[in-house]
């Protein structure tokens, strides 16, 4: 073994040996400042799922207790319901994303540290960094996929309680305010 480490130490008193080795450290170390990025603002997502599944159940809960007291009881129901229904399903998305990103994290770690194995040792096993970065790159693409997935759904949500808001505002708004021009916006002759 000591013979081993003066070689790979006399190969590194080249400049340009230890700049390549430092160099093929860089790339995965940028990877894994991205993923810690995309790991953050996954968490995020999923702390605003949590505190709006916590808002939904507190209103479910009292609409349960004092159903009499809305006139519209069973629309506000039914999406409260499936609002419930879909923060679970964007729970269950993000988490499988933040479970892809710390294993693309990982992956890359693993990446840096055989980049530094194969460098000492001089073997010619330079293929395993490479499966190890795609396959980290496989894993961020997989979280990323999920995240557009869950932000349609983010979306979906979103635009099922405007459309609720807009009923209700319709039931309650005087005729004056019924017959002003205004309503959703359009664009092309579409709702938008």
């Amino acid at each position: 073994m000591y013979p081993l480490l003066m070689d790979w130490l006399s190969r590194l008193e080249a400049p340009q040996n230890a700049l390549s080795v430092l160099t093929a450290m860089i790339t995965p170390a940028v990877l894994i400042s991205a993923c810690g990025a995309l790991i953050f603002s996954t968490s995020t997502r999923m702390g605003r799922v949590v505190d709006r599944v916590r808002v939904l159940s507190e209103r479910f809960e009292n609409l349960a207790k004092h159903p009499e007291q809305d006139e519209m009881f069973e629309e506000r129901r039914v999406l409260i319901f499936t609002q419930l229904d879909r923060q679970t399903s964007r729970a269950r998305l993000i988490q499988r994303a933040m479970t892809a990103y710390y294993t693309a994290l990982g992956v890359f770690v693993a990446s840096t540290v055989a980049i530094a194995i194969i460098s000492i040792t001089a073997s010619n096993f330079t293929w395993i960094v490479v499966v190890l970065g795609l396959s980290g790159a496989m894993f961020m693409l997989y979280g990323s996929v999920l995240l557009i997935v869950e932000s349609r759904m983010a979306l979906s949500a979103i635009m099922s309680e405007m459309d609720f808001v807009w009923k209700v505002s319709q039931k309650h708004a005087g005729q004056d305010l019924k017959s002003k021009p205004g309503g959703p916006f359009t664009w092309l002759g579409r709702n938008i």
